[in-house]
């Protein structure tokens, strides 16, 4: 599963377009910008086939969500637990081997290669695209290694056992990714998990180290970028906290959230190059104290990700949010009242993806088509 402490990397009746569109035309303020969705695009939460009967479950991974959006209809995800994907609403099993194929597909690129995780004490990375009679695994991963990502030049980048980030690309390791040159004595990384079509790589280091002269303690993670040109790893502009990297666009914009250890504190962020200069934290949506951003879309400056209380204080549900890159955190409409949704993708054609419980308490995969539109700002 992913490595962060919580997530932390997707044909039935649409079930959720009537309460969207109540939601939107209910005298809520809407997104509206540079981001905006396309004219022709309908508002509406499309609700995927799922293999799954579950609820969600606070502060854990969840057992569905749709990870990743590819061309047309295409979007791959988790569900029930198992790496799948979807065409439409139309749900189709990765075909794993063994006797309990667990995983998830973690991202896609413009082509339909999809890259995933299969879980187990056997756990490993995989490429995968529709038609093919088996996966492709990657060497070198393992069960550690489950945050990933693909670009559109088919390159697949993710964390490995010795603590170093990998790169492969038709199957084959081509490239490991070091800490940055002026990293402490011990540190490893701790993930990778995004790559642009630039080739930049994002990923996160971990440092645990007590300076011998002053007997000072350097412990916590940072964020890391490996530029494309195959230059040495660059630190990234250090919060205070332990900062969780999830994803990189076409510009270089990085997002994620800061971490505040037990307390559950989570804070939605973004690094902008050159880098040097503070990270852009928009805030907490208005309803939640805490968040995250797991996704921006590629060129159009989206970040969606998930408002949340403490697990021991769920004075509402958590709820997927969405940032346009300028004013407040918005709020993605939920498949039915009072009950959570999240938010774990981003597409250019305003497409979101993510997870939300419906009536019945079960957790379905779900998109949020024009999902700027349906965006909206809680009173």
């Amino acid at each position: 599963m992913n490595s962060t402490p919580t997530a932390t990397r997707t044909r039935t009746r649409r079930t959720g377009a009537a309460a969207a569109a109540a939601l939107v035309l209910a005298g809520i303020v809407t997104a509206a910008g540079p981001a905006a969705a396309a004219p022709s695009c309908t508002p509406r939460i499309q609700v995927l086939a799922s293999l799954g009967t579950g609820g969600y479950s606070v502060g854990n991974e969840q057992t569905e969500g749709v990870l990743g959006l590819g061309t047309g209809t295409l979007s791959v995800g988790v569900s029930g637990g198992r790496p799948v994907y979807w065409t439409g609403t139309r749900l189709h099993k990765v075909p794993l081997p063994g006797a309990d194929p667990s995983g998830a597909v973690l991202a896609v690129n413009k082509s339909g290669l999809m890259v995933g995780a299969a879980h187990g004490a056997d756990g490993y990375l995989f490429t995968y695209r529709a038609g093919d009679a088996a996966v492709t695994r990657l060497p070198g991963s393992d069960w550690l290694s489950d945050d990933a990502d693909v670009n559109d030049a088919g390159y697949v980048v993710s964390r490995t056992r010795p603590g170093t980030g990998t790169v492969w690309k038709d199957g084959r390791k081509v490239r490991d990714l070091a800490v940055p040159a002026d990293a402490a004595p011990g540190t490893r990384i701790e993930l990778v998990s995004g790559i642009n079509n630039k080739g930049d790589v994002i990923g996160m280091a971990r440092e645990d180290y007590e300076v011998p002269e002053t007997g000072q303690r350097l412990e916590g993670s940072y964020p890391v970028l490996w530029p494309a040109d195959g230059g040495p790893a660059k630190a990234l502009s250090r919060t205070s906290n332990d900062s969780w990297v999830q994803d990189i666009d076409e510009s270089g914009r990085v997002v994620g959230y800061d971490w505040y250890g037990m307390g559950y504190q989570f804070r939605p962020v973004a690094w902008t190059p050159p880098y040097a200069g503070p990270v852009d934290a928009p805030g907490a949506l208005k309803t939640h104290p805490y968040g995250t951003f797991e996704a921006v879309s590629p060129t159009t400056g989206v970040s969606v990700g998930t408002a949340k209380f403490h697990p021991d204080i769920q004075t509402l549900p958590d709820q997927a949010q969405l940032w346009t890159g300028t004013g407040p955190v918005l709020a993605l409409p939920r498949l039915a009242a009072n009950q959570a949704a999240t938010a774990q993708s981003a597409a250019d054609d305003g497409r979101v993806g993510g997870a939300a419980v419906n009536a019945g308490g079960t957790l379905k995969p779900v998109i949020w088509t024009c999902a700027t539109k349906q965006a909206y700002l809680p009173k």
